[in-house]
């Protein structure tokens, strides 16, 4: 992703689907992976709002732990859930940046398009946010 002014592997880390410790994300086996990935080369984490506890998760494993310099940090806008004004939809960005940590996203991209769920984004005007 050159064109981008990133040098960026191919290989992402998605945060859908974490490791748990009973009902919760183990944490500290995320972290291990987080570090692996890094070492390994590898910079480009992708997490959402609608991925539950993923991105404080990620705040804990990456952001706390490791120059914000150092990685790529993307994540996700689902205004078709729960969504009824594009206050509520654009809400979640800031959710986002407050649950992360991050401080800002390399790449803040609209979840899961077609469907019924493309409306939302329309009838919100997500496309210009």
């Amino acid at each position: 992703m050159s064109h981008l002014g990133y040098e960026i592997k191919k290989l992402g880390f998605g945060l859908m689907r974490l490791p748990k410790r009973g009902d919760n994300i183990d944490v500290e086996q995320v972290k291990i992976m987080v570090d692996r990935f890094l070492a390994d080369g590898f910079t480009y984490f992708d997490t959402a709002w609608a991925y539950p506890g993923s991105e404080d998760a990620i705040r804990q494993a990456l952001v706390e732990r490791h120059p914000r310099e150092a990685f790529q940090l993307a994540t996700k806008n689902a205004a078709w859930i729960k969504c009824k004004s594009r206050e509520e939809a654009i809400g979640q960005f800031e959710t986002s940046l407050r649950q992360t940590g991050a401080g800002y996203f390399d790449f803040y991209l609209l979840h899961n398009l077609g469907e019924s769920r493309t409306r939302f984004f329309d009838v919100f005007n997500m496309w210009d946010f």
